[in-house]
């Protein structure tokens, strides 16, 4: 054997004492966390899909704000931010939800639909407070908690016997009484409130997710902490949902207790115009909601003492009946692009401009689309960059209709690998309400780089009461979207 040189030598000494010396030793060295793998408790078309099948039925049973409120949009600007730091391997379109509830709540559905109550909003004192309110319920859909705990209960039934079940305890209290009202999907009603394994994991899982977007882990444990303060010890129905798992702050203490230091993002101005906004807007308690929905009322359609609508317009029934939901499996569309589409809508391709519509033939009149996507191609002029061309095709549908109008920044956003833009848009629908005035639309454009300077365009268009709806459906197109060379 040769003998060792100068050069080698000391690093030969240096790897016996790292594999001779106790793991106590090296404890103090930083480490950046990783995102565990969740491994994948159900196929994910399914978690989506049972995810999208909850969200309607929560869309008719509880208050919830417009995609196009202020809170609505910062608080959706948040999770995006949380989400950008997972891994696309492990990601889940997520959504994110406001309910018009004064109680301190938040609830997470399989596949990514994330609700969060006025109450908390304004429990939270800062930004990385809501931040971390947020990565724990996205690290439930992260950890898949919901599936995996109806598969070790044995769970046999039918997903819509599964989704009676899972809505009656996500929402908990008042709100568990959709599993006997209009949401009464099997007579089969399961108990799936997490377990304190989950809770636990759920907040080391959101540690993660907080630290890599820049905000100090313990907030998500001293928010809870917080909270169980409050009411004597029994705290409000988030901590009956969330079941403590133990001393919260020390746990994450002992998570983070390697992880390198870096500077956190507390508060945000953004967040305190956001809290101001949620203290002007109506909030029902859970009794509110569970003695409206007994007497067949729906919370979209109640009006205050003075007669003034205190949520959105939802007739009931005006979109199923009028054939435009999707029916919840798909098919695929080919040609220069792929994507996925409801087997009940129909792709048609225009021989001028070359795009694709595809949308519910109830969706489509002859004033335009008011369910459904449009793909098309365009070439921006001496763009810079995406986001200059981003603008100029907003500039030219607001030049075809003055009534369109931006809502929120231009955010970042990746289509299978794919960086591209993306932006909320709202305007007049084609459709009128029984006023005989335009309905409100809402339009999520969605802009991707092509050859040659061009550029593509995705639009994915609806009623701004039935957008929310709509958008997991929508999500999962743009997830199946690829252009073929």
């Amino acid at each position: 054997m040769r003998p060792l040189s100068a050069f080698s030598r000391p690093l030969a000494v240096l790897l016996v004492f790292v594999l001779a010396c106790p793991a106590w030793m090296l404890a103090g060295v930083s480490a950046e966390p990783s995102l565990p793998d969740p491994g994948l408790a159900a196929p994910r078309d399914q978690q989506i899909q049972l995810g999208q099948k909850a969200v309607a039925e929560v869309y008719k049973q509880m208050p919830i704000l417009p995609d196009s409120s202020p809170v609505t949009l910062y608080v959706r600007s948040l999770g995006h931010r949380l989400q950008r730091v997972i891994p696309e391997e492990y990601n889940w379109p997520y959504q994110f939800h406001v309910v018009q509830q004064s109680d301190i709540n938040a609830f997470a559905l399989p596949g990514g639909p994330v609700f969060v109550n006025l109450g908390t909003i304004l429990a939270a004192d800062n930004e990385a407070e809501l931040a971390g309110v947020l990565a724990h319920e996205m690290s439930h859909v992260y950890m898949q908690h919901s599936i995996k705990g109806m598969r070790k209960q044995g769970t046999t039934q039918a997903a819509g016997q599964i989704l009676g079940g899972l809505l009656g305890a996500v929402l908990g209290g008042a709100a568990g009484a959709l599993a006997n009202l209009g949401a009464q999907l099997g007579a089969g009603v399961i108990s799936m409130r997490y377990s304190r394994a989950d809770e636990a994991q759920a907040d080391a899982v959101g540690a993660i997710i907080m630290w890599k977007a820049g905000y100090n882990p313990l907030r998500l444990a001293q928010f809870f902490q917080k909270l169980a303060a409050k009411g004597g010890g029994s705290g409000p129905q988030f901590l009956s949902d969330h079941p403590d798992p133990g001393d919260r702050v020390q746990a994450v203490q002992h998570e983070i207790r390697n992880w390198p230091s870096r500077q956190y993002r507390d508060d945000t101005p953004e967040f305190a115009q956001a809290r101001q906004e949620a203290r002007s807007l109506r909030a029902y308690s859970a009794q509110q909601i569970h003695e409206m929905a007994r007497s067949g009322q729906t919370p979209h359609n109640v009006s205050d003492p003075d007669g003034v609508p205190t949520g959105p317009s939802r007739p009931r029934g005006s979109a199923d009946s009028s054939g435009v939901m999707p029916s919840g499996s798909f098919q695929q569309f080919q040609g220069t692009f792929s994507i996925e589409h409801p087997s009940n809508w129909q792709a048609t391709r225009d021989q001028q401009s070359g795009g694709v519509t595809i949308a519910p033939q109830a969706g489509v009149s002859q004033n335009g689309i008011a369910y459904g996507a449009v793909v098309g191609q365009f070439q921006p002029r001496n763009a810079n960059n995406l986001d200059d061309a981003t603008q100029q095709l907003i500039a030219t549908l607001q030049q075809q209709n003055p009534g369109i109008r931006q809502a929120g920044k231009l955010q970042s956003i990746r289509v299978n690998g794919v960086p591209g833009k993306s932006v909320d848009l709202l305007g007049p629908s084609p459709l009128a309400g029984p006023d005989g005035q335009p309905l409100p639309e809402h339009d999520w454009l969605v802009t991707l780089p092509n050859s040659d300077g061009a550029a593509i365009s995705l639009v994915f268009v609806a009623p701004e009461k039935d957008f929310p709806r709509l958008r997991p459906t929508y999500e999962h197109m743009l997830k199946t979207f690829h252009l073929n060379e």
